[in-house]
């Protein structure tokens, strides 16, 4: 099907007779997608907090350990000279 016959064929579709709804479905409807929406921005709260969460643990954890610093050396040099 190409292009126009499409069109055409949505259009039939829409200029037909309506087809009558059972009344609570409107209302089921309202009250599925509010309950989606509020926990997909439950989700994404908690998400930001896991991501907060991490990001201090580690800056915490880098401020106190030092990774990026030379480790010290396992051995001591020799003393003589004493």
């Amino acid at each position: 099907m190409n292009r126009p016959e499409r069109e055409a064929a949505v259009r039939r579709l829409m200029e037909a007779v309506p087809v009558s709804l059972p009344p609570e479905l409107p209302g089921e409807a309202v009250r599925r997608g509010s309950r989606r929406l509020r926990l997909l921005r439950t989700g994404r709260r908690l998400l930001w907090l896991l991501l907060c969460a991490a990001a201090v643990a580690f800056l915490t954890w880098a401020a106190l350990t030092r990774p990026w610093a030379e480790p010290p050396s396992p051995a001591t040099p020799p003393v003589s000279g004493w």
